[in-house]
């Protein structure tokens, strides 16, 4: 019996997971860090005018996006379904976050190629991933 027929979690919905847990905690200690005004001064000039020209909503969508998203994690790993709905207030939060990103902070900075894809690229796919994979494992019925 396979593992979709069976209810039975596969072990790849484990290390998904957990190695999404873990991107979200480490933003969630990214978000907090950039609370900190000496952390944010030994930083590099991109990141300090993007973080320095941030508003409130652009602040409040990342905490969202980064703490929605550890939360939904967690609430994977207990094959909650309620997940879905989370992942899906993170992925507005990440959307929020690109919108000012790009929007504002784009125009005073350059951004190199890496940084487009840690900074922006990434935290989209891998919220959007989220989302989807959430419902598929609902649809397996992995989480209920």
């Amino acid at each position: 019996m396979n593992d979709e027929n069976s209810g039975r979690v596969h072990w790849s919905f484990w290390l998904i997971a957990g190695v999404t847990l873990i991107w979200n905690l480490l933003g969630s200690i990214n978000f907090v860090m950039q609370m900190n005004p000496d952390v944010v001064a030994a930083m590099p000039e991109t990141h300090r005018a993007i973080i320095d020209g941030r508003p409130v909503w652009a602040t409040a969508g990342f905490a969202l996006a980064v703490f929605g998203g550890a939360i939904g994690c967690v609430l994977l790993l207990f094959k909650q379904a309620s997940a879905f709905f989370v992942f899906i207030a993170s992925l507005l939060g990440v959307v929020a976050t690109m919108a000012h990103t790009l929007g504002i902070a784009g125009e005073m900075v350059d951004f190199s190629p890496f940084e487009i894809f840690m900074m922006i690229a990434m935290p989209l796919v891998v919220a959007a991933f989220l989302v989807w994979y959430s419902k598929l494992a609902e649809r397996k019925g992995w989480i209920s």
